[in-house]
């Protein structure tokens, strides 16, 4: 039997997000008018958006190593190894907002086997992003 009181929980959620990006003023222009969001910290090396109770924090891939090292930080043309997924009333109508924002999806709006309907776009430091409902 486990002892409850000294094994750490992960319940409480994911606080943050840090995403490796090359082109940091553009990728922080996407998220401000393609999310609507505005910045809620920055600094030269970072830009942080508050989605719900989880930031993003865009972070030049130059200020990366040292977060990181010795690790590597991947090239953003490498592909892709991870989705970050958005909860949506109508990803229908969420898809034309997207479109009149000047985003170009790479897939949907689609219905997927397991009873969802999807959408994903890209931002420009290559992140993977879905809609879904």
């Amino acid at each position: 039997m486990t002892d409850t009181k000294s094994t750490p929980s992960w319940t409480s959620g994911i606080s943050a997000i840090t995403l490796f990006v090359d082109e940091s003023d553009a990728t922080k222009r996407f998220y401000r008018e393609v999310f609507g969001l505005p910045v809620a910290f920055e600094n030269d090396n970072s830009a942080v958006f508050e989605f719900g109770n989880t930031i993003i924090n865009l972070l030049k891939t130059t200020a990366a190593h040292e977060l990181i090292e010795p690790a590597r930080v991947a090239q953003a043309d490498a592909g892709s190894r991870l989705q970050l997924t958005l909860p949506v009333d109508d990803v229908d109508a969420m898809c034309k907002e997207l479109a009149a924002r000047g985003v170009t999806l790479l897939n949907g709006p689609m219905d997927r086997p397991w009873g969802i309907r999807t959408a994903s776009f890209r931002d420009p430091g290559g992140h993977i992003w879905e809609i879904a409902k």
